[in-house]
This record gives structure tokens, sequence and C-alpha cells, in this order.
């Protein structure tokens, strides 16, 4: 099956969606972009996702993020489910804030990796997974997170890592394991303690380790 690797550039498809056809880099511009697929519109678990990202999208806004679902079925159903959607948010407005694709012929799940082999519909037909992928500003993927049909996101760690990303495309660290902004990071190790200092005058510590090697080296951002 088609996929993408980091670093690809994400595919210019067409495609219909709840505000029209677009051409995905054109609807994204410079921006960063997360495109994140629903297995079937009118299934549950896809309804609280739905709801969640529609609560958080103005966190994506400020990170100057713009976000695409896609869903298996058609643009009119899209419109119907969104107002399911926002009403289980007990929201006023019925339309989401981020437009959804329809892949109802499973054209863009097949091009992109996205079926899920272990569940069906109703007529024997593999679902879309729960795909994430985040898109830079030049339109190449950054990163990829596969979750099966049954298993809802975290958009929480979405966000998370976004800021992850964002980040250390600006400057030369990594993120530790369980990193939220504001907390110390890591300085690469390609980089020389001379070089380092110069680039974080905010100071740099090691972490003393038995094979003295100096590669846990941590700084603010």
């Amino acid at each position: 099956m088609p996929g993408l690797l980091l670093g690809d550039e994400f595919p210019n498809f067409e495609a219909d969606t709840t505000i029209g056809r677009i051409k995905l880099h054109d609807f994204l511009g410079s921006s960063w972009g997360i495109l994140f697929s629903h297995p079937k519109d009118f299934t549950p678990v896809c309804t609280t996702e739905l709801a969640c990202a529609s609560r958080v999208s103005d966190e994506f806004e400020k990170r100057g993020v713009k976000m695409i679902a896609l869903s298996i079925d058609s643009v009119e159903d899209h419109r119907n489910w969104s107002k399911d959607v926002m009403a289980f948010n007990d929201a006023t407005e019925t339309t989401l804030p981020f437009p959804i694709i329809a892949d109802d012929k499973r054209e863009l799940s097949v091009q992109l990796g996205m079926l899920d082999p272990d569940e069906m519909d109703s007529e024997g037909l593999p679902l879309t997974a729960r795909c994430v992928f985040v898109i830079g500003p030049d339109k190449k993927l950054k990163l990829s997170i596969l979750y099966p049909a049954t298993t809802g996101r975290n958009f929480d760690e979405l966000l998370r890592v976004i800021d992850s990303l964002q980040l250390t495309a600006r400057k030369k660290v990594a993120t530790p394991v369980n990193w939220k902004p504001g907390e110390e990071v890591m300085v690469i190790p390609s980089l020389s303690e001379a070089e380092a200092t110069v680039l974080f005058p905010n100071g740099v510590t090691s972490k003393e380790l038995p094979s003295g090697k100096n590669y846990l080296r941590y700084t603010q951002p």
C-alpha cells in the first residue's frame, strides 16, 4: 500500500470538501497544516474527536496551523454530521471551524496509506484508519501518527508535538520525553561546546554519566 515517509513532499491533491473544492498546497499557503482522518461519518468515536478538534481549533490557529479532516463519506454527509458534532459540543454554530474532505471513493485513503485492514464497513470494505499528518510550511511531512479505527486520538498530544516541531525547526535542540513548552530542552549532539555556548546564552548544563560522555546537555530555549 502506498504511503508517506517523513521528509516527503505531501501530495498536492485536489478534493471536494465542506468549503468547496480545494488544492491542498493552496489551502495551506505558507502555514503549517494538520490533516486527520476518520473511518466514517456518524460514528461515536469520530464524533467525539471532531468535537474536541473544534473546541481546540483556536489553539492550532495560535500556532499558525491550518486544520483539515478527512472521512470516507460525501460532502453532504459531512455537513449533516457537523451539525451533530457541534450539538455534542452544545454549540450554537452548526458548521465546524475547519473543512472535511470527502473521500467516498477512498482514493486519498489508498494514496496516503490510510486504510485499516482489520476494520470493515457493512459492505466489507476497509475503513480509514485514524491518521495524523503534520505538514510544514515547505509542504513536507514533519510527523505522522497512525491509530487503528478503534482508538481515539489525544489532541493535547497533537498540540504538544506541534510545539516541539516548531521549536526544533527554529533552534538546534531536541525535546526530551514528556516535554512541555517552557521546560528545558536538549542540545543536539552535533553541536560542539563552543557552538552551544554561543547559541544558548541562557547557559548549558550537563548530566554526568558513568560513560563519561557529555551528551545529556540541557538548556532553556
